[in-house]
């Protein structure tokens, strides 16, 4: 997900870019009226980080936020609370750990737990609302001004073309089109989002707006027509960190997900490198149209005064290990999200912020940005001064936290289970399997959690089990230094952060009903 502050540009400099003398004024009242800050926040599904030239990939994916980037504060340090869809997403509109919002896999969202979330919050500081795009959380239209849902395999369509191309996105399986694919750059999507946004927008007077604009890709069904199925041709493509002989060395989770996805799609393993190569195209579509929409905010005159924030929910395997999508454990292609703030107040960092901030620390940042109170139960921490550079970028973010699994015991493999809950499902057309859920009960059991601080990581799980890792030597965390005696201090220090981390996420909620008074953040 990205958070994503736009401002009209000066002659000189690139779109996006507030020199620093104007990012010191407070906000101003933008053409509606409104002193407070627009806010849109960008939100793409599965898209991985460091797939950018920001970050040091080969290939031209983003240009547009790169630019956003180098003109305003970008982490190369930022996590998800969770490898999945729902859970992360609550998080993101209620600033509190899957572990406390009892929503720890996609299947539990009526089970949300919290005080008051973004939507509530900001509604009622008198901003108008709306999600252009994927929900997957526990809002409804009931509780927007404005609501257009889209999913992976459709959303309201206009014309008999879009609705021709929603048909030919069931027909993929969920999984990929080898072909480029046969409907204009129109019918897809993220276009059809932007023009939806934009139409709503239109309407916003005489108040200040929160929209969530959120794309269901880069996620499979991976698809994407021309020019940019070309874009990104498979023999181009940069080698993985690991490849597909490296899911030995990760463990049975991994293997079980190799096997289950060629069993469902018996040409997984010789279409993966057209499968990557249509995600890097998908990532290349996406980014054309935040520009075209930047480009809408600019014309209405909306930019100078709109903090838009860009990010996703969680990340893809993009090919590592021999894998596409998520599934298994928390490895960094699944883990780690792209996070970038340009907007008025914002100045230009260039390099990434050396801080390790988590998708739950959105909702106090914004709160603060708008000057709004923090809900009781938010357990995520505001990085509000971190990006205008009023605060040590490292005070008080030296290391992040996440979670995976939904409990009881992980399995091992011996066990019988239907078909069904291990993530197959039957083809509508005869064939064995038509599709294949890799969250299921095998990949999503148990229960991880993980510590990042600098380059080390350390995940342990309830069955005893720990994994050390250098990110700097081992990016595909394929090498375990658990137990190594040289090592031993590092693991030490991160088992403490991680205790730190355990006793801090405490739900606080609910609170004592009476006699007693909770000190909340930032009390003295």
């Amino acid at each position: 997900m990205f958070i994503l502050l736009f401002a009209s540009a000066d002659a000189g400099f690139p779109a996006g870019f507030i020199p620093q003398e104007r990012r010191r004024a407070p906000w101003k009242d933008d053409l509606m009226g409104n002193s407070r800050p627009n806010i849109v926040i960008v939100m793409t599904d599965q898209q991985r980080a460091g797939l950018c030239r920001r970050e040091g990939f080969a290939l031209d994916t983003t240009p547009f936020l790169d630019q956003l980037a180098a003109g305003g504060a970008w982490f190369n340090r930022a996590y998800t609370t969770m490898p999945a869809c729902a859970p992360a997403r609550v998080s993101m509109l209620t600033g509190r750990y899957p572990s406390a919002t009892r929503v720890r896999t996609n299947h539990n969202i009526a089970d949300a737990f919290y005080s008051r979330d973004m939507f509530e919050l900001f509604r009622e500081a008198g901003y108008a609302t709306g999600l252009c795009g994927k929900n997957h959380s526990h809002l409804s239209s009931q509780r927007a001004d404005f609501w257009c849902e889209f999913g992976h395999l459709g959303g309201p369509a206009d014309t008999d073309g879009e609705r021709a191309f929603d048909a030919f996105l069931e027909r993929t399986h969920f999984h990929m089109h080898p072909e480029a694919t046969p409907f204009p750059l129109e019918c897809q999507l993220p276009h059809r989002i932007v023009s939806r946004a934009a139409q709503w927008l239109d309407t916003v007077r005489d108040r200040p707006f929160l929209l969530w604009l959120s794309f269901p890709e880069p996620h499979n069904p991976y698809q994407v027509p021309e020019p940019y199925y070309s874009m990104f041709p498979p023999e181009a493509l940069p080698p993985t960190a690991a490849g597909a002989e490296a899911v030995a060395a990760k463990g049975l989770p991994y293997e079980w997900c190799r096997d289950s996805f060629e069993a469902a799609f018996p040409d997984f393993a010789p279409t993966l490198p057209r499968a990557r190569a249509n995600y890097m195209g998908m990532l290349r579509l996406i980014d054309d149209q935040l520009n075209r929409f930047a480009g809408y905010l600019e014309r209405r005159g909306l930019r100078e005064n709109t903090l838009l924030v860009f990010l996703s929910d969680h990340g893809d395997f993009a090919g590592e290990y021999g894998l596409m999508r998520k599934g298994p454990e928390m490895p960094e292609a699944l883990i780690r999200i792209p996070l970038i703030f340009n907007g008025p107040g914002i100045p230009a960092h260039r390099a990434a912020l050396p801080s390790h901030v988590s998708i739950a620390d959105l909702l106090p940042t914004l709160c603060e940005a708008a000057g709004i109170a923090v809900p009781d139960g938010v357990q995520g921490r505001s990085f509000w001064r971190v990006l205008t550079g009023e605060e040590d970028p490292e005070a008080r973010f030296g290391s992040a936290f996440a979670e995976q699994g939904f409990g009881g015991l992980p399995y091992d493999g011996s066990e019988e289970l239907d078909a069904g809950q291990d993530g197959f499902e039957p083809s509508p057309d005869g064939e064995q399997w038509g599709a294949f859920d890799c969250l299921n009960s095998r990949t999503q059991s148990g229960c991880m959690r993980m510590v990042r601080k600098g380059d080390w990581k350390l995940v342990r799980d309830a069955a005893g089990r720990a994994w050390l890792h250098h990110l700097g030597d081992d990016p595909a965390e394929v090498r375990n230094l658990h137990c190594v005696p040289e090592h031993r201090a590092v693991e030490e220090e991160l088992t403490e952060q991680m205790l730190g981390w355990l006793l801090r996420l405490e739900d606080p909620l609910p609170h004592p009903r009476t006699r007693y008074v909770v000190k909340r953040p930032g009390a003295k």
